[in-house]
Parts: structure tokens; sequence; C-alpha cells
């Protein structure tokens, strides 16, 4: 067992965790926060990225462990955020959204890219998107949703 303390979507939290808790498991299980999807529990669909530290990360391959003093923020934390509910808005209306499991991920992906690079090029685009896997939107109407937020 290990005691941790971290910030999730700004709130301090002092727990202790199993040695083998994931990330992914704390968040939906542990603080009900389910909006974080397990998709391939290996790191490959970025279903489950949430933002530690500025930086997008897969939580089903993370440890709550090794989040001691980190600053996690999830989905449920984005309309707090100007820039994030401006994403939310533009995925809605230019399709981003289609059976939504992605979203999450997709979400969290770019609200880090775009913290760290408020007008990204293409190429950074597609780099911060590369570990989020979409079936439904062929990636063009999430490209387009992130580009209306750049025009705004």
């Amino acid at each position: 067992m290990n005691e941790i303390r971290l910030t999730v979507n700004g709130v301090q939290v002092e727990t202790t965790v199993g040695d083998n808790r994931r990330l992914l498991d704390f968040l939906r299980e542990d603080l009900q926060l389910t909006g974080t999807k397990e998709g391939c529990s290996v790191g490959e669909c970025g279903a489950c990225t949430v933002i530690m530290n500025g930086k997008s990360v897969c939580s089903c391959l993370l440890l709550a462990a090794q989040c001691e003093g980190a600053e996690i923020t999830t989905i449920e934390a984005l309309h707090q955020d100007e820039i994030g509910q401006k994403l939310q808005q533009a995925f809605v209306r230019h399709g981003g959204v289609q059976c939504g499991f992605c979203t999450p991920g997709v979400l969290m992906s770019t609200k880090a890219l775009l913290d760290k690079h408020p007008q990204p090029s293409d190429n950074q685009i597609a780099e911060a998107l590369e570990g989020n896997l979409c079936r439904c939107t062929g990636y063009q109407p999430i490209i387009q949703s992130i580009k209306a937020v750049l025009k705004d």
C-alpha cells in the first residue's frame, strides 16, 4: 500500500492505494471520475488520456502511486477552462463527436497541445493526436473542430 498526495481537477487528494492500482482505476473507481475511458489497456488507443503535470498521458499505463505530488486533469474539469469549453462546443458543431468513446481522450490530448502551443501547426496537431484512435470520424471532423477553435 502507498500513501499518495496529488491534485485532481484542482482538488487535493490524500489517500492510500494498492501497489498495482492504475491511475485509470483510481480515477474511475475511487474518485468516480468516469469520463476517462478504458479502451485497450495497453496505451495504444488513447481513450484513457488525462493531463498530468501539463502533458497528456495514458492513465492505463501509470500506477496511481507514480502520481505522488502530481497535478492531474481529467475530462470532467474541461468545462472549467475557456479553451476546454470552446473545444467541446467545436467538436459538437463540426462533427468531431460521433460515438463519443474516444472523445474524452482526444479532447484531453488537444487541450494539452493548446496549452503548450496556442497556435499549433498541422504537424503539431497530427503529432498530438497520433496516440488517439477514432474509428468513427476519419479524423477530419476532429481536425476541423480543432482548427475552428484556433480561429476564434
